[in-house]
């Protein structure tokens, strides 16, 4: 009843608005069975985060001044997609312990959340469980993309009250979705199927040929379309850092920065330097190209202060500490209490696949190196709901080095003072608590070794 008293003042409140005035969306509903977490509205390109205030009976109600766009709604394990304007009423409902078959999006505005809802489900029983479809052939692997294909243009075609002006824009995101299907197969089969030297047939991507890379409107509305217009000039990039010997990511940026559209041009360098600039090894060449190049004052903004506050954590500087974390052997451990050694540190997480497939490779150095002047800290990063898994796996796949939870997941001041936005990360930290290099090369990556020699460790 509060849900309903609460969608009809709603619709009041519109009502009385002048025409043309509305510029927010109301989104409201109720999670049942909902366990500690927040629920945020997130857009597709992690830069628009909006928290939802949760009442204890698992009700919410809340104003949103976003862009219309489609978003995530997510409450720390459940997720759906849906589509946001101004002027929308939305009412999401369910129940958290059964959420595929509880779930219910109704109210103003809510056909094109629908459709994303009812195509995601016929697009998963089409393409089967995880990543099997990567072990299809060629012919099947195409086919298979097709029929998701058809199927959603004619669920879009069939749905009702979802604007015309919305199905012509979907109806190429569908098409981009395909094909960057295609774009990916190559090297996804070749993992998978493991099959490392996989190549595609020669016409395998002809339906790519003549596609525009210019397209404003589809790259602000289609995350397919942007991946394929990425995947394009970072091709380019490769070739321009193989035929002038730099650095990829310093190439991307020069590659992407002659762009004649604007839009595309910032979003191309922001989605590279936003993560790209916590990894590069030359972080003021990387920045002083960045914004050599970008015309987007925000993104200015934003990249500089993450470079300052990287500039903190240059080599020599010393390091952010952390104190008092849980040590899977027992009490707790700090930084300081390593003083004396050399502390290589894997920042990492239970649900992180590329952290477990460092550690065969961390485990072969930290036996190289044991007895030396040198400490390997695991720092799981790991909500402190995942803390019985975090130790589950650290005694069943016998993890060796210092095995420590961080006090905040993500939040912990160690990993924002290291303005961690990835895992894994290495970093390797000298005998006086000084940074040696705050993005260190993998164990994995031969460097490594080679540092580690450098240094006489």
């Amino acid at each position: 009843m509060k849900n309903l008293c609460f969608f009809i003042l709603a619709l009041l409140v519109f009502s009385c608005q002048e025409k043309g005035t509305v510029d927010y969306a109301i989104i409201s509903g109720k999670i049942s069975n909902k366990t500690v977490g927040e629920v945020s509205i997130n857009s597709l390109d992690r830069t628009v985060k909006e928290v939802l205030n949760i009442a204890e009976d698992g009700s919410f109600s809340d104003t949103l001044r976003v862009k219309a766009a489609t978003y995530i709604f997510f409450d720390g394990k459940n997720r759906t997609s849906v589509y946001i304007n101004t002027g929308d009423i939305l009412n999401v409902n369910y129940d958290a312990a059964n959420f595929d078959t509880t779930l219910s999006i109704s109210g103003k505005g809510s056909e094109i959340s629908n459709y994303l809802l009812i195509s995601s489900k016929k697009e998963n029983e089409l393409r089967g469980k995880g990543t099997s479809i990567y072990l299809l052939e060629e012919d099947d692997y195409k086919a298979t993309l097709n029929s998701v294909k058809m199927s959603s243009e004619e669920l879009l075609a069939n749905t009702t009250g979802v604007p015309e002006a919305y199905k012509v824009k979907e109806q190429r995101n569908l098409n981009y979705a395909y094909l960057g299907g295609l774009n990916i197969y190559e090297r996804y089969h070749a993992h998978y199927a493991k099959k490392p030297e996989f190549k595609t047939s020669d016409d395998f991507l002809a339906e790519l040929d003549g596609i525009d890379y210019s397209n404003e409107e589809d790259f602000i509305f289609s995350p397919s379309y942007k991946g394929i217009v990425t995947s394009h000039y970072s091709s380019e990039a490769s070739a321009l850092a193989k035929k002038d010997s730099i650095a990829e990511d310093i190439a991307f940026l020069t590659t992407v920065g002659f762009l004649e559209n604007e839009t595309i041009k910032n979003g191309l360098l922001y989605e590279n330097a936003k993560y790209g600039i916590t990894y590069t090894d030359d972080v003021d060449k990387f920045y002083k190209a960045f914004i050599g190049y970008s015309t987007n004052e925000d993104n200015n903004k934003e990249i500089t202060e993450s470079y300052n506050k990287l500039k903190t954590v240059a080599k020599g500087q010393p390091s952010p500490t952390f104190e008092n974390y849980e040590n899977f052997a027992g009490g707790t451990t700090s930084l300081s209490d390593l003083k004396g050694k050399f502390v290589y540190v894997d920042v990492w997480a239970t649900w992180c696949g590329p952290c477990k497939r460092e550690i065969p490779f961390l485990q072969k150095v930290e036996k190289q190196y044991h007895g030396k002047n040198i400490e390997f800290v695991s720092l799981s990063v790991d909500k402190l709901g995942d803390h019985d898994k975090w130790k589950r796996m650290v005694e069943e796949m016998h993890l060796g080095g210092i095995q420590l939870f961080a006090d905040k997941s993500w939040d912990s001041d160690f990993v924002k003072d290291y303005l961690i936005k990835g895992i894994p990360r290495f970093i390797l930290i000298d005998t006086n608590g000084n940074i040696v290099n705050s993005n260190a090369p993998r164990p994995s990556d031969t460097k490594l070794i080679d540092l580690f020699n450098e240094l006489n460790i």
